[in-house]
């Protein structure tokens, strides 16, 4: 099982010549691969048109979702401190939430953010770049 963040559903979802897709296909391989409520949000609300989001929202409601726990939130506010606490500010709580779904599930993270790579670095996160 893959966790695929974000980042990587945009370059998928629009490749128009099949590389992105291609890449995709070569990593995931014969796993499943799952996403998180906060992939959800941030796909929709990227929607272009009512008809983007209709055609989104109705493949995100055959996906498999990794939810959320009580720790979830707490664990995933705990990464962001440490890392201000380093002197590393990233870009998105969001991130720190979808990594500690990873980190939670023991599922690798395959993302193009570098923010994952900056948790990984405390946390146990295992990290999957998309080139």
């Amino acid at each position: 099982m893959i966790l695929v963040d974000t980042s990587v559903w945009i370059d998928v979802l629009r490749d128009r010549g099949g590389e992105a897709v291609e890449a995709f296909r070569g990593i995931v391989g014969d796993n499943f691969y799952v996403l998180t409520r906060f992939t959800q949000l941030e796909l929709l609300q990227g929607a272009k048109d009512d008809y983007e989001w209709r055609r989104l929202e109705e493949y995100l409601d055959t996906q498999i979702y990794l939810e959320a726990t009580e720790k979830t939130w707490v664990e995933a506010a705990r990464i962001y401190y440490d890392l201000r606490r380093k002197g590393i500010t990233i870009n998105s709580p969001i991130d720190c939430c979808i990594a500690q779904l990873a980190i939670e599930n023991g599922v690798p993270l395959l993302h193009r953010d570098q923010d994952f790579e900056e948790i990984a670095k405390i946390r146990p996160l295992k990290v999957i770049a998309f080139a």
